[in-house]
């Protein structure tokens, strides 16, 4: 800050030294005044100068030191009190500017809170003819079309809950209800749900649940599970998936393995990316969105995800769950 100062003072230090010159040079071309006596004074100058100089920084540089470790929030009360009227124009300004941005911020707010809850309805009313569409396909006697139908409604009921959840992850905190959730039923019923695209595709199932319970939230745990299956049963073609769970230095983790086509190295650091899909098995049905929505659940829920995978040779989702103690953070949201 010291050099800061005195390049912002450059010009008064400047004017001052030249001065002092001059006063010099006039001592030396004029015999009438005493070099001597021109010299002393200049000493007593350059010392008060120094002095003013120094009592000047610490009233001016404050302000400004507050304004540099401001973190640029919508809240003044950080930035020291302005003494110069220049430091009263400043903080005016950001006064002014800084209310201007309330306002465009809460309109903002409630126009995207309004989309959002437009949003939501719509998806719940969707679910009702879906929820009939689902019953009228069970009552079909032609198998093959049956399966067709199943898979397409399918298909739009996890588009309709990945829209569902995409919205409210900004809210997450207010929605997270931590206590022991069974995975042997969440699974099964997950894999439930996505069997007429397993059948359809020739893939089965093996479950190995050394651990039954984890710490964690019913809903949003539901819906990691869901994300991960979809995605290996999505990139596998006739083949095992297999979930298992252990005991791994006092915490449980989960591992969602498939024998599908893997994934790229060069895409494996950028698939929890928003927007991000696969550069050497471009899908355009694809939103990018599933494993981004994931890392997002998976936080605030404290929970580790790991990923292993080799182009042909499949990947493995390894989720690991916080200690119990670990949990008092979330408990007290």
């Amino acid at each position: 800050m010291i050099k800061k100062f005195l390049i912002e003072r450059c010009s008064w230090i400047l004017l001052f030294l030249f001065t002092q010159l001059l006063f010099l040079f006039i001592a030396y071309i004029d015999s009438a005044i005493p070099l001597a006596s021109v010299g002393y004074i200049i000493f007593l100058t350059a010392l008060i100068f120094i002095i003013f100089l120094a009592v000047r920084y610490n009233i001016e540089t404050p302000f400004y030191k507050s304004l540099k470790d401001w973190e640029g929030s919508l809240d003044l009360a950080g930035i020291a009190e302005a003494r110069s009227p220049f430091e009263k124009i400043v903080k005016n300004s950001l006064a002014d500017q800084t209310a201007r941005q309330m306002k465009i911020y809460s309109k903002n707010r409630l126009a995207l809170e309004q989309k959002k809850d437009d949003l939501l309805s719509w998806i719940h009313e969707v679910k009702t003819p879906m929820t009939t569409m689902h019953l009228m396909i069970e009552r079909l006697d032609d198998e093959e079309a049956k399966a067709r139908l199943a898979y397409e409604w399918l298909r739009i009921h996890l588009l309709l809950d990945q829209q569902l959840h995409q919205k409210r992850i900004s809210f997450i905190e207010n929605d997270l209800h931590v206590g022991k959730v069974p995975l042997e039923p969440l699974i099964v019923k997950e894999i439930k749900n996505l069997q007429s695209w397993c059948m359809q595709k020739g893939i089965g199932f093996e479950v190995d649940l050394q651990v039954d319970e984890v710490l964690s939230d019913d809903k949003w745990m539901a819906f990691i599970i869901r994300q991960l299956l979809t995605n290996a049963v999505k990139y596998s073609e006739a083949s095992e998936i297999i979930i298992r769970s252990r005991m791994e230095n006092g915490q449980t983790v989960l591992e969602v393995r498939d024998y599908g086509r893997g994934i790229d190295p060069k895409d494996l650091p950028r698939i929890f990316d928003k927007g991000f899909t696969s550069t050497t098995h471009p899908d355009q049905a694809a939103t990018g969105m599933g494993l981004y929505l994931v890392k997002k659940a998976a936080k605030s829920l404290l929970i580790q995800i790991d990923v292993k995978s080799k182009p042909g040779a499949g990947t493995t989702f390894t989720l690991i769950f916080p200690k119990q103690n670990e949990f008092v953070s979330l408990t007290s949201m």
